[in-house]
Parts: C-alpha cells; sequence; structure tokens
C-alpha cells in the first residue's frame, strides 16, 4: 500500500507508539478521533440508549488507557482494536442489564469472534454495515416522528446546514429554530427507544 493511506497508517502507528510509551496527548487524539464513530456505530446501535452507549464509551476509554500496552501494530490501524475493546464493553453491559433492548450478548460475541480473524477489508465491511445500521435506525426513527421535525434535524444535522439556512428554509426566526430543533432531536430520541 502506498500513498497518502500508507502514510496515514505510519502515522498513526508512530501515534500509538507514543501513547505506548505514556504520552496522554497522543492517547487523547487516537480516542477523540475514534471516540464518535465508536460512539454512533458500535455501541450506541448495540446498547439502544444514549445513557449505556456513553457510560460504555467511557468504559471503553478506561480500558484503552489501562491496556494499550498490550496493543500489538499488525498493520490495519488502531481502529480494528478500539472497536474490539468497545464490543467486548458493550457485552458486558448487555449482561449486566439481563434484558435484551436491541442485541443479545451472544450476537455480538459471535460478531467480536469473527472480528477477531478478519482482513482489512473485512474490517472495513465491518464499519461500514455498522454505519449503515446505525443510519437505519435514524432513518426509522425519523419517520416515526412529525416531518417538519424530521426535516429540521434531516437539514440541519445530517446534511449540517448552517442554523439561519434551515431556519430561513423552514420559515422561522434563528431562535425559534433552536427551538424547533430541541423538541425534534426529543421526539427522535423518545422514537428511537420505541
Amino acid at each position: 500500500m502506498d500513498g497518502p493511506a500508507s502514510d496515514a497508517l505510519e502515522r498513526e502507528r508512530a501515534l500509538v507508539s507514543r501513547a505506548q510509551a505514556g504520552d496522554r496527548k497522543a492517547v487523547g487524539h487516537l480516542l477523540s478521533r475514534y471516540g464518535p464513530t465508536l460512539y454512533r456505530c458500535v455501541l450506541l446501535p448495540r446498547l439502544g440508549s444514549e445513557a449505556a452507549a456513553k457510560d460504555a464509551l467511557g468504559e471503553t476509554y478506561a480500558k484503552v488507557v489501562a491496556r494499550i500496552d498490550k496493543f500489538t501494530w499488525t498493520g490495519v490501524g488502531f481502529y480494528p482494536w478500539l472497536r474490539t475493546v468497545a464490543l467486548r464493553v458493550a457485552i458486558d453491559a448487555l449482561r449486566a442489564r439481563k434484558r435484551l433492548l436491541l442485541w443479545e450478548a451472544e450476537d455480538v460475541e459471535r460478531e467480536l469472534d469473527a472480528s477477531s480473524t478478519a482482513t482489512p477489508l473485512e474490517h472495513a465491511l465491518s464499519t461500514l454495515r455498522d454505519q449503515q445500521a446505525a443510519r437505519a435506525k435514524v432513518e426509522a426513527a425519523l419517520a416515526r416522528i412529525h416531518p417538519r421535525y424530521a426535516r429540521a434535524i434531516r437539514m440541519r444535522i445530517l446534511e449540517e446546514r448552517p442554523r439561519e439556512e434551515v431556519a430561513t428554509a423552514l420559515e422561522v426566526t434563528p431562535a425559534t429554530f433552536d427551538v424547533l430543533l430541541h423538541r425534534a432531536i426529543g421526539a427522535l430520541k423518545k422514537a428511537a427507544l420505541e
């Protein structure tokens, strides 16, 4: 592998080496780079609630900090190992709750077992499937809320349009849009848990 992807992997490998040598900034950089993806695509879809996913992300971070010296570079990057740690935390959380929300602990265990022997391409496909599953869950929840709320969320959050532009498109003031978006997100959270 040559070019930008190879350069990026080498930079990440150097960052991991610094983190393993005790550089807290390097650890922080790795976690901030991959934390949102772990939360959105690995933990939240499997645990089903923001609170549980945030707790699991915090637990994942703690385990990574405590065990980063156990990580061995295999040439596929840091994310697959980080994802494995997050999946194990999700398994523990699902077992602790002893009730099914979206995933059985055994389903996540099978996924973890399959990922331990996966190739870089399989890791990329797994990440893509995680993102697609998260997107499908959001789209299903958006379909269950008021169309005006769904439009506000799509434009402001999914399409990342500026606040003022979305307010104009919805024919409200920016201050009124803030209230509308707040209510829309509340409705989306409730619909996602149904």
